[in-house]
């Protein structure tokens, strides 16, 4: 692993001293700045990784966060990523860039901003409230009743209100097909509209099978796949950032807050 870490820093040094071409004579070369005699345009950047990633669809190119580097958000297989060219369009890797001295992930980052949603068509309706619902700052988290990892998170949601008033939980109920039972139990809880019965289910107490005339289920299902959520646990923060997986309290009021 770290051999392999070594090989793609390696690689994005040598993008970085090796493809911004020399300024021409007379230039100051200490003021000279790459980026603006090197453009890379979509249809240019499809062209470019259509041998390795044919089925990419080209969302938008920037500057990558590392000198000598175009940053290239795409879409393949239905789900978006980014990847990274050089200037000499010679050379692109995928994986992560890491701050050494922040300690933060660099893609990610970049990814989140880039994938903003528009909260306030976010319907609530539906949702369980953990905390109060006036509360400055409000969550959306797409919850599967039997997820292990969002029966982790839920803990820590817990911790977060009981530390900050101003935080508050709206759990949106998604259940997954890999989760044989988690299909009824979301609307059994639903039908209740009741946390306490999710919570019951998330310490393995068992719930009662309840039935009702509700479409619930499979609006949140739709709008999971319109945000391009399509697994749990999610959350939408109120800026419109999706972080995906479990996170500890005090992470998550940092994530929220900032």
């Amino acid at each position: 692993m770290r051999k392999i870490f070594c090989v793609v820093l390696l690689t994005v040094l040598v993008f970085a001293s090796q493809a911004c071409a020399l300024p021409e004579k007379g230039h100051d070369v200490k003021a000279h700045d790459c980026a603006k005699c090197h453009i890379l345009k979509n249809d240019e950047a499809a062209s470019i990784l259509k041998d390795m990633i044919p089925d990419a669809n080209v969302l938008g190119v920037s500057q990558g966060p590392v000198k000598g580097l175009w940053e290239v958000l795409i879409q393949a297989g239905g789900r978006k990523g980014i990847v990274y060219v050089d200037y000499s369009k010679k050379n692109f890797f995928s994986g992560a860039i890491i701050n050494i001295k922040e300690k933060n992930n660099l893609t990610q980052e970049s990814f989140d901003q880039q994938n903003k949603v528009d909260v306030s068509k976010i319907p609530l309706g539906d949702a369980l409230v953990l905390g109060d619902k006036n509360a400055k700052y409000k969550v959306i988290v797409f919850s599967d009743p039997d997820c292990p990892y969002c029966s982790k998170l839920h803990a820590e949601l817990k911790k977060v209100v009981e530390k900050r008033k101003d935080i508050s939980f709206f759990i949106k109920l998604f259940p997954l097909p890999m989760h044989k039972d988690s299909g009824w139990k979301a609307k059994s809880i639903i039908c209740k509209k009741s946390l306490h019965l999710l919570e019951d289910n998330f310490e393995g107490k068992p719930i009662e099978k309840t039935d009702c005339d509700t479409k619930v289920i499979e609006e949140n299902t739709k709008l999971a796949g319109e945000l391009g959520i399509s697994g749990t646990p999610a959350l939408v923060l109120p800026d419109g950032r999706i972080v995906s997986g479990y996170r500890e309290a005090d992470m998550l009021i940092d994530m929220i807050t900032k």
